[in-house]
């Protein structure tokens, strides 16, 4: 009985995990890094139009409302060059540096 009840423990916090950890999951972060620096980042910076952004400004939540809600709606033909694919990989690299996740962007 232990080891069922031991079995179901496991099974329970590696289900809460993983769901947790799928957020953003899909995409490919060195691409979207690659991706970020050389489209995104040239408006992104101080002085530029789009201000300054940058993976760590948002949270993980925040990153992925912003993917899947926001679509960048202050200047939505930004994203008009992009697949679905290249934004899911710009998307992973935001989520995975984001200020709340394990390894946040501290430069650029």
């Amino acid at each position: 009985m232990e080891r069922i009840v031991a079995c179901i423990t496991v099974l329970l916090f590696s289900v809460i995990f993983t769901v947790s950890a799928m957020a953003a999951e899909g995409g490919n972060p060195k691409k979207g890094k690659y991706l970020w620096k050389k489209n995104c980042k040239v408006c992104h910076v101080a002085g530029e139009e789009g201000g300054v952004l940058s993976p760590s400004t948002k949270t993980q939540k925040s990153w992925d409302r912003f993917f899947t809600k926001n679509k960048h709606k202050k200047k939505p033909e930004a994203w008009g060059k992009f697949s679905e694919k290249d934004l899911k990989d710009i998307q992973q690299y935001m989520y995975d540096h984001a200020m709340d996740s394990d390894q946040p962007e501290t430069c650029g």
